[in-house]
């Protein structure tokens, strides 16, 4: 007879949920023992199957590789295990509750993996919790296990999962609706600092792991004002009753993965505000508009989301052109979130958009690939950078978030004041969010197309299916901001400010030189530059210029003694192989931006400027 239950209404069949146990069995040796109990497996052979990638992370990462053992057995006897493939095994028939165990090793400390040491445990479901074959929309219950003593006496648990009699912050046991959600939160256990806050009544958290001695009020507050800015622009979703940062603030570090009731975050602790400190650093202005990008996931891509992720296929491979809408979109309004919430100044704001486009304009793959074809080939080209990715990718977050600048002033141009960015995501969350279902792959330039009333065609063949330049400098001309060029001011130098006086005789290369144990090496080769036309290979290994050595900390004071145009005897080592060429540096090229506030302005473009800075 079957384990299943018949539902009151005895019209379906549902089974009981399936019970997972993870426990941080050795920690020193980064091993999770995770066990799964199916109450009712398939009576053919019950397939089990593990991801082969995370969503908000696009490229195939096998997570079932770091599975050291697996076992399985039903009423205490083994039962015999068949491997299909790289990450699917088949269980013997039987029609009783069977168990699997498996063993995973631990020891990626990305947001997109798993780790375990002798101080914490943190896991992405993706990475241990196995996934029952037909059966993936059963209730999910996991009991999560602390290490073994004397390990953990002082470790907390960190999650946005719903507890099932697990305390507050506790081991013991938590639930999800289905292997999509299990998988959807992340955990975190260890000695950990929490602070609380409520964002339009709902509860959020932080929860972080790092030795900090941050401003926990004020980092509360202030996160508080991004989250309220955000819910205010879309609404909360209907099932957001809570969230958490899961923030690791070790000494060196940044990165970000979203989730649908919580984010992954990384960041430098002394990027996190200090007790008694007022202003906003440069590194807390970017955590802040990291946690900005990774909220506004919660409806751009977590629950409105591309129809070809609806649902995800974790095995293989999905295309889609639109990741630039559900990455560049956020990207452009994760720092805009900031200014409109009055937690950075407009001048900060401006800054932080000059150093976007020299980011996209020092990139000579914006020439050749297109926004669209970046985010259809990011599972093998932006994920997978290469020697030359510098001259054949654009980025579909940066130049994504270019785009949606271009498309905003547009449109409020175009409308007068009328119609935003703004206006079209709240359609867009209407039609695919609240209402369920993806996006399609027409379905952003439609939208945009009905809200402003007119055939946006052009703009879409140009700035996102081409690679032509965005219009930048007229758009932000008609909302009072002058857009400048110069060239780069030095090697730090990331745009976004008028820069120093101009170095005398600013030479370049047409390569980006990086620091290999000391060693100087020409990291990339731009095409059509003087290094290329020299012969320089990537990995190249610099030695002397002009009859004297280079080395990571005199080759930029070097390079400028000369000037445009002087050929330069240029030593280098391939391999194992001593060479001889002829370089000619150029003058840089002015492909560092800064933008300022126009002060004589018309009264109707400081109303546009104002509206698009302040959401008036």
């Amino acid at each position: 007879m079957s384990n299943a239950e018949i539902d009151r209404a005895g019209s379906k069949t549902v089974s009981k949920a399936h019970q997972y146990r993870i426990c941080p069995t050795d920690p020193a040796a980064h091993v999770y023992e995770v066990s799964l109990t199916v109450h009712d497996p398939d009576p053919a052979g019950q397939v089990f199957t593990m991801p082969a990638w995370i969503p908000g992370s696009y490229m195939i990462r096998d997570f079932a590789k770091h599975v050291v053992a697996i076992r399985a057995e039903s009423d205490g006897v083994n039962v015999p295990l068949l491997k299909l493939d790289k990450s699917r095994w088949q269980a013997a028939a039987t029609r009783r509750p069977l168990t699997v165990t498996i063993q995973v090793y631990a020891l990626d400390e990305s947001v997109r993996g798993a780790h375990l040491d002798m101080t914490h445990g943190y896991f992405n479901g993706s990475c241990v919790f196995l996934s029952v074959v037909g059966q993936e929309d059963t209730r999910c219950d996991v009991e999560i296990v602390p290490p073994p003593e004397p390990i953990g006496a002082n470790w907390r648990v960190g999650t946005s999962m719903r507890s099932a009699g697990a305390e507050r912050y506790g081991f013991g046991t938590y639930t999800a609706s289905d292997y999509a959600e299990l998988i959807d939160h992340p955990v975190e256990m260890g000695a950990l600092t929490i602070g609380e806050f409520e964002a339009n009544g709902i509860p959020h958290a932080i929860v972080i792991r790092g030795s900090t001695r941050t401003d926990m009020a004020r980092l509360c507050h202030d996160l508080q004002v991004v989250c309220e800015k955000h819910l205010s622009l879309l609404g909360a979703p209907d099932d957001l009753d809570r969230y958490v940062f899961l923030l690791h603030a070790p000494g060196q570090g940044y990165g970000g993965l979203e989730h649908g009731w919580s984010s992954s975050l990384v960041c430098a602790r002394d990027s996190l505000p200090q007790r008694g400190e007022k202003s906003i650093s440069d590194g807390y202005r970017t955590f802040l508009g990291l946690v900005s990008h990774e909220y506004f996931h919660l409806w751009n891509v977590k629950r409105l989301k591309p129809a070809a992720f609806t649902p995800y296929d974790l095995a293989a491979e999905t295309h889609t052109q639109l990741l630039w809408v559900f990455e560049g979109i956020t990207s452009y309004f994760d720092d805009l979130a900031l200014v409109r919430s009055g937690l950075i100044t407009d001048d900060s704001y401006l800054e932080l958009l000059g150093r976007t486009i020299t980011r996209v304009l020092r990139g000579a793959g914006r020439l050749k690939q297109s926004v669209a074809e970046s985010s259809f080939d990011a599972w093998t080209k932006f994920y997978k950078p290469d020697a030359n990715a510098a001259n054949s990718i654009v980025s579909y977050y940066a130049k994504g978030s270019l785009i949606a600048l271009a498309l905003d002033l547009k449109l409020r141009a175009d409308t007068d004041g009328k119609v935003s960015l703004d206006t079209v995501m709240q359609a867009c969350w209407q039609r695919w969010g609240q209402a369920g279902g993806g996006m399609p792959e027409d379905g952003f330039e439609t939208v945009c197309a009905e809200v402003a009333g007119a055939d946006l065609g052009d703009f879409f063949d140009s700035a996102v299916r081409g690679t032509g330049e965005l219009p930048l400098r007229v758009l932000l001309a008609g909302h009072g901001v002058r857009y400048q060029l110069r060239p780069p001011g030095g090697r730090d130098d990331k745009g976004g400010t008028p820069g120093g006086a101009s170095e005398v005789n600013a030479l370049w290369l047409g390569a980006e030189m990086s620091d290999s144990n000391g060693k100087l090496v020409f990291a990339t080769i731009a095409n059509g530059g003087p290094a290329e036309a020299a012969g320089v290979a990537p990995g190249d290994i610099a030695v002397a210029l002009d009859g004297l050595s280079l080395t990571t900390a005199n080759w930029h004071r070097r390079l400028h003694t000369y000037h445009d145009g002087d050929a330069l005897d240029l030593v280098v080592f391939r391999g194992d192989q001593l060479l001889t060429m002829t370089i000619r540096p150029i003058a840089a090229p002015e492909n560092t931006c800064f933008l300022q506030f126009e002060s004589d302005i018309d009264v109707d473009t400081q109303e546009r400027r104002s509206a698009w800075l302040h959401g008036d």
